[in-house]
């Protein structure tokens, strides 16, 4: 991908696990959804099959259905209006779909989570010592119960390294109390009305992250937004309190390599065929009953 933006004028400024971006003038990028899959901070040496896809458009539906709730960044998924802003992108089919075209905005430090059921790391702070991101938490509660109301609960954004879940107070003291108290509430509105959604289609949302910027001093929804990659989906009618729900996201995956003998370090095991293909339909799935729509009618080629 990036041979192929770069000859074209895109700038690269980073690459990630998943995505990488490409500066396009001053206040614009072009993101771009690769299927690489990874655990531990590993990638792994196959993909997934319509991963990319997935992600971009579970973006631009989500950006679409919660613009009333928030102002976002992205700009169009169109493969001509990427074009126009980065002449000969309409020729590059295997980038269309994967792509987004948003403004430049100077990324708030903080991973924005906001949990509405109790799950993974969440859950395991929870048991140890009863907190959840270091702050107090209701007694008694159970493996994917239902927390009495939805918590924002950031954790850092390091540039190396993991993140770390940290406390409201924690929080402030990176960004400042007003910025952080402007996130929250933002973040808060955003999951309740992307659990609506998703409840409608039969799904919990049970947590999500959100990525915010700031343009113009304006706090705006950025990156993806509540995909298979950054929440927890859970078919409503099969979650059961005090059992770990089937999640429409990389859980296949992740079930397959926890049961093999690696040390989290790379090089990674070889995935198997099978888990490949499992791992592509449950991502494929969670777009398909989310939206309502198929994913065949999405721009770009289908693997």
């Amino acid at each position: 991908m990036a041979d192929s933006l770069r000859s074209l004028g895109g700038d690269p400024i980073h690459e990630g696990k998943v995505r990488e971006l490409y500066a396009v003038g001053d206040d614009r990028l072009v993101m771009v959804a690769s299927d690489r899959i990874s655990a531990f901070d590993v990638v792994m040496g196959e993909t997934i099959p319509e991963k990319g896809r997935v992600l971009t458009a579970m973006t631009a539906f989500w950006s679409t259905e919660l613009g009333d709730v928030a102002p976002g960044s992205l700009l169009s998924c169109d493969p001509m209006v990427i074009d126009a802003a980065l002449p000969g992108f309409g020729a590059l089919s295997e980038l269309h779909g994967r792509s987004m075209l948003v403004a430049r905005a100077e990324m708030l430090p903080l991973e924005c989570i906001v949990r509405g059921y109790l799950a993974g790391q969440a859950y395991d702070e929870y048991r140890a010592r009863g907190t959840i991101h270091k702050m107090p938490a209701p007694a008694g509660l159970s493996l994917a119960e239902r927390l009495p109301e939805p918590m924002f609960t950031p954790s850092t954004k390091p540039t190396t390294g993991h993140d770390e879940n940290i406390s409201l107070a924690e929080a402030a003291a990176i960004v400042g109390s007003a910025r952080l108290e402007e996130a929250q509430a933002m973040c808060l509105a955003l999951y309740k009305a992307a659990a609506q959604r998703a409840a409608a289609a039969g799904l919990i949302l049970a947590d999500t992250k959100f990525e915010l910027g700031i343009i113009d001093d304006r706090l705006v929804l950025c990156d993806e937004i509540a995909t298979p990659d950054s929440s927890r989906l859970w078919t409503a009618d099969e979650v059961v309190v005090g059992q770990t729900p089937p999640a429409f996201d990389k859980q296949p995956f992740r079930d397959w390599l926890a049961a093999q003998p690696w040390d989290r370090v790379p090089p990674p095991p070889q995935l198997p065929d099978d888990v490949v293909a499992v791992t592509s339909a449950r991502y494929v799935a969670a777009y398909e009953r989310v939206t309502g729509r198929s994913l065949q009618d999405w721009y770009g080629p289908v693997s």
